[in-house]
C-alpha cells in the first residue's frame, strides 16, 4: 500500500487524522455517491444530506445515514452532530445563463453549511470547488493556484462558485480548518453528469468539434478525487486550495472521443471554427439577459469557457502538500467505462484500498 493509501486508511483508523464519522453534502451527486462509497470502505461512518426520500433512499443504499433537510436551512446543523469532518460537494453546476437559485445554492448554500458545520463542532471540512472558478474563456495553461480570480468570470457557475470558494475559505481558522480542492472534468464511473450529455450530443447529431478540438485539457478521474479528498482530511492546510487532477493534459478531442468510444459510439468528424462558436455564445448570453431567462438558448459564454479552450492546470502543490499522486489512470478509467458498457470481466485495480 502507498503513501497515499495509508492517508486514506488514516481518516477512517485515526493513525493521524482521526475523522471516523463524516458528513457529506450533495451525498446523491455523482461525486456524492462516490465520495459515500469510498469512506465507507475505509470503515468511516457516512452521513449524507438528502433533500427527498429518493434521495435519501439512495444514500441508504450507498452505506450511508440519510439527513433529511435543506441546504439552504441551519438545521443542518443537527445532521452533523456527532460528526468529526464534513465535505462540501454540494453545487448547483448549471452552465446555462444562471439563476438567482444559483447563486443562493453555491454561495448562500456554503456559508450556511459551514457555519452550521461550526456550530456543531465539526472539525475539519473540505470544499469541493472547481477550476472553473478561474475561467474567463481565456485559455488557462498550466495554471497553478497563485492565478488570480478574473475581472469578469465567464458566467453565472464560475461567478457563483468562485464566491462559494471565498466564503469557504473565509471561515477557515485553526478550531476549524477549510480546504478546498478544484477538479477538473470529473468523469468515470456511475457518471450521470459529463458522460451522459456527450452522448446524447454525439447521438442527436448535435457535437461537433470546436477548431478540431486540439487544444489540451486536464481531466479528474472520480476515484482519484475521492483519493485527494483523503488526503486533504489527512494533511491539508487550512485556508488553502489544491488543484486535482489525474495529471498530464490531453488533447480534447482525444479525451471525448475515447469516453465516447467506451460506450460504443463512433465520435463525429465535424469541426467549426472558434470564432463562430463565441458568437453564438454572446449571442445565447444577450437573448438570455433579454428575456430574462425566458427563453433557451443553445450556448453561453460559461459553457464556452469549459469546452472550447485550453484548461490544463498544475497539481505540483497537491502533490507536495497532500502527498497527492492519481490511484488510477487515464486508461484504466477507459477501461472500468468498457467494462461496465460491454459486460465484460473487471480488470484489476491499483489499490483496493483507495477505489472502492
Amino acid at each position: 500500500m502507498n503513501q497515499a493509501c495509508d492517508a486514506t486508511s488514516a481518516v477512517a483508523t485515526g493513525e493521524r487524522a482521526p475523522f471516523r464519522r463524516i458528513f457529506i453534502t450533495g451525498g446523491s451527486g455523482y461525486v456524492g455517491r462516490n465520495l459515500i462509497r469510498h469512506f465507507v470502505t475505509t470503515g468511516a461512518s457516512v452521513v449524507a444530506l438528502a433533500r427527498s426520500q429518493k434521495a435519501a433512499d439512495r444514500v441508504r443504499q450507498l452505506g450511508a445515514t440519510a439527513f433529511m433537510g435543506d441546504l439552504l436551512s441551519p438545521d443542518i446543523a443537527a445532521g452533523m452532530a456527532g460528526c468529526d469532518a464534513l465535505v462540501h460537494a454540494a453545487a448547483d453546476t448549471d452552465h446555462g445563463p444562471g439563476t438567482p437559485q444559483q447563486r443562493r445554492v453555491n454561495e448562500d448554500g456554503t456559508r450556511i453549511v459551514m457555519e452550521a458545520a461550526r456550530a456543531a463542532g465539526i472539525r475539519k471540512a473540505i470544499h469541493i470547488s472547481t477550476e472553473s472558478v478561474l475561467a474567463d474563456g481565456h485559455p488557462l495553461v498550466q495554471v497553478d493556484e497563485t492565478a488570480p480570480f478574473p475581472r469578469r468570470p465567464a458566467g453565472s457557475y464560475s461567478r457563483s462558485k468562485a464566491a462559494a470558494e471565498r466564503v469557504a475559505l473565509a471561515a477557515s481558522s485553526p478550531a476549524f480548518p477549510v480546504v478546498a480542492l478544484r477538479p477538473r472534468f470529473v468523469w468515470g464511473r456511475d457518471d450521470t453528469t459529463a458522460l451522459p450529455a456527450l452522448v446524447e450530443a454525439a447521438r442527436s447529431g448535435k457535437l461537433a468539434w470546436i477548431a478540431g478540438g486540439t487544444y489540451l485539457t486536464s481531466t479528474t478521474h472520480i476515484a482519484n478525487l475521492c483519493q485527494a479528498v483523503a488526503l486533504a482530511l489527512a494533511n491539508g492546510r487550512g485556508g488553502e486550495v489544491y488543484f486535482i487532477t489525474d495529471g498530464d493534459a490531453v488533447p480534447f478531442r482525444t479525451f471525448v472521443s475515447q469516453l465516447l468510444e467506451t460506450q460504443g459510439i463512433v465520435p463525429p468528424e465535424k469541426s467549426v471554427p472558434r470564432a463562430v462558436v463565441r458568437a453564438v455564445a454572446w449571442g445565447g448570453d444577450v437573448l438570455a439577459a433579454l428575456s430574462r431567462g425566458r427563453i433557451s438558448v443553445p450556448l453561453t459564454s460559461q459553457a464556452y469557457a469549459t469546452s472550447a479552450v485550453e484548461i490544463s492546470l498544475d497539481i505540483g502543490k497537491a502533490k507536495r502538500a497532500l502527498g497527492y499522486v492519481p490511484v488510477i489512470s487515464r486508461e484504466q478509467g477507459l477501461d472500468e467505462l468498457r467494462t461496465v458498457s460491454t459486460g465484460s470481466p473487471p480488470v484489476a485495480a491499483p489499490c483496493p484500498a483507495c477505489l472502492p
